[in-house]
């Protein structure tokens, strides 16, 4: 099967030589997507420039470079108009804000290339729209994975926000993890199953079979295959 995968960090520029990002890594994109390819899969990965892991052999797919939202975007774009994609697995942490202005301390716009590192300045920041949310509309007749890493709350509540992620988004599953759920990852289905990885391995393992069991189903109901969208 044709399978993308997302990881690491975007970034959003504060101004010409400084950016907003995050602390993931990308290194549980990367291992799902050699565990994919080492599966039989076509594999492209999407990295986040930013992301600090690397391929510990010579991969066997595509890495492919990001950096902004809108970037991931337009290249995730190009892909549903161009190439045919069974399986989306979109684990990047995209910046949840950007920037919307910069000002001084008394109230004026600051437009510098680079902002002045002596000087106190005010940061307003907005919300960024949520690709995932988009991502069903691009690749209709795909196998969608969301991610939901929840920091605050308990296991319960992070379970509840994976839950709230899949009405929304669309998505077929949803992998929660981060300090609210705790150990390993909690792979949520659209059917409302839970189903508990202890590690990257055992995750891979159940993303695996997931998605074999999706195209059985796919096959046995006569669903349309995936195809490239029309320009």
């Amino acid at each position: 099967m044709r399978i993308a995968v997302t990881c690491g960090p975007s970034s959003e520029p504060l101004d010409q030589v400084r950016r907003l990002t995050n602390a993931s890594t990308g290194s549980l994109g990367l291992f799902l997507s050699s565990a994919f390819a080492d599966a039989g899969h076509e594999v492209r990965c999407f990295r986040g420039s930013g992301a600090s892991a690397c391929p510990s052999t010579k991969p066997t797919f595509p890495i492919l470079p990001f950096t902004t939202n809108e970037d991931l975007t337009w290249e995730l774009n190009r892909l549903a108009q161009t190439q045919p994609i069974d399986a989306l697995f979109h684990a990047a942490a995209l910046c949840d804000f950007r920037v919307g202005a910069i000002q001084d301390q008394a109230g004026r716009p600051i437009r510098s290339g680079k902002i002045a590192s002596n000087l106190p300045c005010l940061l307003t920041l907005v919300p960024a729209p949520k690709l995932l949310l988009d991502l069903r509309d691009l690749f209709a007749h795909a196998f969608l994975v969301g991610w939901k890493f929840e920091v605050e709350g308990d296991r319960a509540a992070a379970i509840a926000s994976g839950k709230r992620q899949i009405l929304e988004a669309r998505t077929d599953l949803c992998v929660v993890n981060g300090p609210a759920y705790g150990a390993g990852f909690g792979l949520l289905t659209h059917k409302g199953a839970l189903f508990a990885a202890e590690d990257q391995e055992s995750l891979a393992r159940l993303l695996l079979a997931q998605l074999a069991r999706w195209e059985e189903e796919r096959i046995r109901q006569g669903r349309p295959q995936c195809s490239a969208a029309s320009p």
